[in-house]
């Protein structure tokens, strides 16, 4: 387990309404420290994030119609070329969950597509697993994938966290075709390890610096 480094996997989150610009730019500092993949903030802080991360290796990230996916088609769409505009290079788009429950795919298909085709930027389509039934899971899943996402999330972490069987589920519909990113709960190396593992290519967690932590006495 030691052998694996999560550091490159891990999109650093901070999704806390509360967050100030000084521990934005903390959060910016420690991802570049330690290689993390991402930045994952919300869209208010991405032209600093942008700015801060500017010639350094991990991305910019931010969440779109967040934590609900209920907003209109439009203003998830503005919202997300807007991001765009202000340097994000990665979305996380909460899809519309009633959209699934109630079958209306093509509803699904074409919002997702639109935000893919605008933006021109790697989407990953947040599932929030927790809420659907297994069936739910693996359609949603497929219809994303053909809107071209780039990645399926296991949820937002306000409805539970990502599981291994999830992240096996989401493998196996895949078939290799997209990423996986796991989040959610996700506070230890453990975790962490096992969620790889089971074939997540991201992890998102605002406990990044507690499992590089933890690593670092693990291997001392």
């Amino acid at each position: 387990m030691l052998d694996l480094d999560p550091a490159p996997y891990i999109d650093h989150t901070i999704l806390d309404p509360t967050a100030t610009g000084d521990r934005i730019d903390s959060a910016c500092d420690a991802a570049d420290r330690y290689g993390f993949a991402s930045v994952c903030i919300y869209p208010c802080y991405v032209r600093r994030v942008a700015e801060r991360l500017h010639d350094k290796k991990p991305k910019v990230c931010t969440v779109i119609g967040f934590p609900s996916g209920a907003t209109t088609s439009s203003t998830k769409l503005y919202e997300a070329e807007e991001a765009v505009e202000n340097g994000a290079a990665e979305l996380d788009v909460v899809i519309n969950l009633g959209y699934v429950k109630s079958g209306a795919t093509d509803a699904l298909h074409r919002e997702l597509a639109k935000i893919c085709e605008a933006t021109g930027k790697p989407v990953k389509a947040i599932l929030e697993m927790n809420l659907l039934t297994p069936d739910e899971q693996s359609l949603a899943a497929e219809v994303c994938i053909d809107a071209g996402a780039a990645f399926l999330k296991t949820s937002t972490g306000w409805s539970g966290g990502a599981t291994v069987e999830q992240i096996r589920l989401l493998k196996s519909v895949s078939r290799g075709k997209v990423g996986i990113k796991a989040s959610g709960g996700i506070r230890t190396l453990e975790q962490a390890i096992a969620l790889i593992e089971a074939g997540a290519t991201r992890i998102g967690t605002s406990r990044s610096l507690d499992i590089i932590a933890e690593l670092k006495k693990a291997k001392s």
